[in-house]
């Protein structure tokens, strides 16, 4: 789990370099589509991945604004 953690961070800090990155619906489709292909790597039990997507964006836009301040 903790490699897919990291992984995730990686996807993560590439979209987040983009401006206003959690507006823009094109990287938003892209890092949707790229974490669901990640969970599918790692083997992430096939439940609602679109409540997964949602809860790591939460987390990465809270993060990110936090982190700017």
């Amino acid at each position: 789990m903790i490699g897919l953690a990291k992984e995730v961070k990686k996807v993560i800090d590439d979209k987040a370099r983009y401006t206003d990155w959690n507006k823009r619906e094109d990287i938003r489709a892209d890092l949707h589509f790229t974490l669901v292909l990640l969970l599918d790597e790692w083997n992430y039990p096939p439940i609602d991945r679109d409540e997964i997507y949602k809860e790591i964006f939460e987390q990465a836009e809270n993060f990110k604004k936090n982190r700017v301040r």
